[in-house]
């Protein structure tokens, strides 16, 4: 069987990646690939390497990249050089957004992939990146359509252009069902090999933050900020353009860190803090649960219903119900080292052995099959 990976780039981690290879317009296709799997961003080429243990042929595509992109089509002598888009690099970025109208090269390449490729599933982690008409044009090409979601839902008119949607969050699954959509419900996990990329540290950092400072964590920001205002936390993120000027955030703020970057911070900190995005609800699911404890640090995160389906709750993470709460046990652990050391010990072990990508891709693998049939 054969699927392709669709995969979705934070344009400041993009930019960050090139800086560090200004030669990169001399790389091969192939050679952009390996180095964009070795900074851990997301889920990187997780999904690809466990699927292709189980059997499957898998293409990575990093599907809003234009650089990576337009060198996979000057391999393949593909002319995706339109007028149009010539025409449209001239176009101020307002005119284009208020008149609708869009550079096309992000689909043009893709459908020639899919078209050169010939997948069986194609599987899409960003489900609004294209245009219902565009959907409906891929979908003639492959067997399942896939798209997985942990973000705002989209217009339901593009949701239906999907076979199958996928979500950490078992309300959206509920959702989308409702919608008359095929939905599973899968969590996500810790790829175990990154720990062989990033060596030990010293716990030089007593609590961190890492993540996103958007208005859809607005409810977890406030919760940041009274914390910053009673203890040291180091902070590092995107989206703090949001946050006032006068944010005791910025006081301590280190700037980005994506992927690799990233696991060294949690590699470096005795509690990694964690809050939900705000259309989690009451239910825990987002990356940081297994990033962080993957990394041996003590995770405190914000109490939802669900999450004695990960951890147990003062054993092998802690919670918080609110930002008093959150404050007292940050300063309890932070004066009582050997029980939080105990306690991410047993976190560590919980993800390792419970919430890795070979558990994780094995389900997914069960699910991709049962809809094929």
């Amino acid at each position: 069987m054969k699927i392709i990976i669709a995969h979705t780039n934070y344009p400041s981690f993009l930019k960050s990646f090139y800086a560090k290879y200004q030669n990169w317009t001399g790389f091969s296709y192939k050679k952009i690939l390996d180095l964009w799997s070795h900074e851990f961003f997301g889920s990187s080429n997780f999904y690809s390497t466990h699927l292709n243990k189980l059997g499957w042929d898998v293409f990575d595509i990093l599907i809003d990249d234009k650089n990576s992109q337009h060198i996979w089509a000057k391999e393949k002598n593909f002319n995706n050089g339109k007028l149009i888009d010539k025409l449209l690099k001239h176009i101020p970025f307002f005119i284009k957004t208020r008149t609708g109208i869009v550079d096309t090269w992000i689909f043009d390449i893709f459908l020639e992939q899919i078209k050169h490729y010939k997948p069986d599933v194609i599987y899409m982690h960003h489900l609004g990146l294209l245009q219902d008409n565009q959907l409906h044009e891929i979908r003639k090409h492959c067997k399942l359509l896939v798209g997985q979601i942990a973000s705002p839902l989209p217009d339901s008119k593009l949701l239906k252009k999907f076979d199958l949607i996928i979500s950490s969050m078992p309300h959206f699954v509920r959702k989308i069902r409702k919608m008359g959509i095929k939905s599973e419900y899968l969590k996500w996990a810790f790829e175990q090999s990154i720990l062989k990329e990033i060596s030990k540290n010293e716990r030089v950092y007593n609590v961190s933050y890492v993540g996103a400072f958007s208005p859809h964590h607005s409810q977890g920001n406030k919760t940041l900020e009274t914390l910053a205002k009673k203890i040291k936390v180091d902070f590092w993120g995107y989206s703090e353009n949001f946050l006032s000027p006068l944010s005791p955030i910025r006081k301590s703020f280190h700037g980005q860190a994506w992927g690799k970057d990233m696991y060294t911070i949690f590699s470096k900190s005795k509690i990694v803090i964690n809050r939900h995005i705000n259309v989690a609800g009451n239910y825990a699911n987002n990356m940081r649960l297994y990033e962080a404890t993957g990394m041996g640090a003590l995770l405190v995160t914000d109490y939802k219903k669900n999450i004695n389906d990960f951890f147990e709750d003062g054993k092998e993470i802690v919670t918080y119900k609110n930002t008093d709460d959150l404050i007292k046990k940050v300063k309890y652990y932070l004066e009582n080292e050997k029980e939080m050391l105990r306690i991410a010990s047993a976190g560590q072990l919980k993800t390792l052995n419970y919430h890795n990508y070979t558990i994780r891709i094995k389900e997914l693998h069960g699910i991709l099959l049962k809809y094929l049939k």
